[in-house]
């Protein structure tokens, strides 16, 4: 019997030849990894680009892993310069920040897959059903396709079979641009995703590999995975006197761990959310 994974690889491949030629939008993540490799598969190189948008928001090793992912797998990539800091709206930092700069995203990419007649493709997958991601309504009006979601693949799915093809990258840990690190309604600033991109990077350097240091002014409140708790208090004193350094008065641990989108708790039902599901956008709660 055909097992569930196998299944969504072959809808996968299916919805694939179906797009013909597409552009893969790349974060370096393994979803777009992912994508970008089984496109490259089913479709070849000539009908496969990929595109990373770079801008204030994108910590530096994330931009040099994209680089040489591309290059390891054999991918054709191209780096356009986005320009959400240029929006007072996504600056503002409001709850829809993330529509602003996916609508952004979709403006670098649209222009690209139109001159070599191909579809935007995003990395989002079945598991982010349910979450608050208003960028993948922006992406979904301006016609970006989610094969992935379309055909059923899980995370783990995806991870599963990256570490069968042997992606290098099939177990990195989640990653998200600078910004989400800044409570809803702090604008953004370049001065406050540097302090936190320099945070993290230390962070990283005591072997946690899944970090985020949220951004409260003068209070930095760390999450990293449970298991890595211990670990980060051990180093107290000296993540400490970093992190005071950068220009954080107060340096706490969060003792509930990581959690991908923890801000979004603060957003009330006052909020329009977008919550994904395959093939089309459900909105919960009043505009």
């Amino acid at each position: 019997m055909e097992s569930n994974l196998d299944y969504a690889v072959g809808r996968l491949e299916r919805i694939l030849l179906d797009l013909s030629s597409v552009v893969v939008g790349f974060s370096g993540g393994i979803d777009s990894t992912y994508l970008a490799v089984m496109a490259n598969k089913v479709l070849g190189n000539a009908a496969t680009k990929l595109v990373t948008a770079d801008s204030p928001s994108l910590p530096r090793d994330e931009l040099q892993d994209c680089q040489r992912l591309a290059q390891v797998l054999g991918l054709d990539l191209t780096v356009v310069r986005t320009a959400e800091f240029e929006n007072r709206a996504y600056l503002k930092n409001d709850a829809l920040r993330c529509f602003y700069c996916k609508s952004e995203l979709m403006d670098a990419l649209g222009p690209i897959a139109r001159e070599r007649g191909s579809v935007v493709v995003l990395g989002v997958n079945y598991s982010d059903r349910g979450d608050y991601r208003p960028g993948q309504r922006a992406a979904s009006e301006k016609d970006a396709r989610f094969p992935l979601l379309e055909a059923e693949m899980t995370k783990a799915m995806i991870r599963d079979h990256a570490k069968l093809l042997g992606i290098p990258n099939h177990d990195k840990a989640q990653a998200a641009c600078l910004s989400s690190r800044v409570p809803y309604g702090t604008p953004i600033t370049l001065s406050v995703l540097s302090r936190v991109e320099r945070a993290e990077r230390y962070l990283k350097s005591l072997g946690m590999a899944q970090v985020r240091v949220r951004d409260y002014d003068t209070f930095a409140r760390i999450e990293v995975n449970p298991q890595d708790l211990l670990q980060c208090a051990s180093n107290g004193a000296l993540i400490d006197f970093e992190l005071k350094a950068l220009g954080y008065r107060y340096v706490t641990l969060d003792l509930g761990g990581f959690a991908s989108g923890n801000l979004n708790s603060a957003l009330s039902s006052d909020h329009k959310l977008d919550v994904i599901q395959p093939g089309s956008y459900i909105a919960r709660g009043d505009a």
